[in-house]
């Protein structure tokens, strides 16, 4: 089990330097955001002509790169939505439990799933090379390759979560000790 826990730790350790750089996408984002606004009123009032569609959809893929490849690092926070009505009352084996069979049976298939999905329009973004419509607009194909990137993220980070899980229900002491310091550690 140890080997898998190392395993565990340096699936961690990526969605942590993955999640390090999207905290500066996201600071590029309000910077690009607000250049966006104030030139929108700066052109009215000036004509000067500041604004583009580039800046505009520059706004909007940040946008879309923070979201989609910052799902593992918050997954890996456990900072994802949760819906707590037995989960908190549980003992950390009977949590894990429940994580292990939601990790299971729903993120690994949803996430197949948006793989199967989205790798059509990825493949075809990318055969035509498809760029905005806009005028001054990006190319489309990058932004569409994370779709699946982010979701293959996921599902690295939910084999973390699994072996975390496992290792805490294997736990023959009967007692919750391991699990707590796998939780104050912060991959649980």
């Amino acid at each position: 089990m140890q080997f898998w826990l190392r395993v565990a730790s340096s699936i961690d350790r990526f969605s942590e330097r993955t999640g390090r750089i999207v905290y500066w996408l996201t600071l590029f984002a309000v910077i690009i955001g607000s250049y966006n606004a104030v030139v929108r009123y700066l052109d009215r009032y000036t004509g000067l002509g500041l604004s583009s569609n580039f800046y505009i959809e520059l706004q909007w893929y940040f946008f879309g790169v923070v979201f989609l490849l910052g799902a593992a690092y918050t997954l890996k926070h456990d900072a994802h939505v949760r819906v707590d009505v037995f989960y908190g009352r549980l003992s950390k084996k009977g949590q894990a439990w429940v994580t292990l069979l939601g990790t299971i049976l729903f993120l690994f298939p949803f996430c197949i799933l948006m793989l199967i999905v989205s790798w059509p329009a990825v493949r075809n973004s990318w055969a035509v090379m498809e760029v905005s419509p806009d005028p001054g607009g990006l190319p489309r194909y990058p932004i569409k390759t994370v779709i699946p990137v982010a979701f293959v993220l996921l599902i690295v980070q939910g084999i973390s979560m699994l072996i975390r899980q496992i290792a805490i229900i294997r736990d023959e002491g009967g007692n919750d000790e391991a699990a707590d310091r796998l939780s104050e550690a912060g991959h649980l």
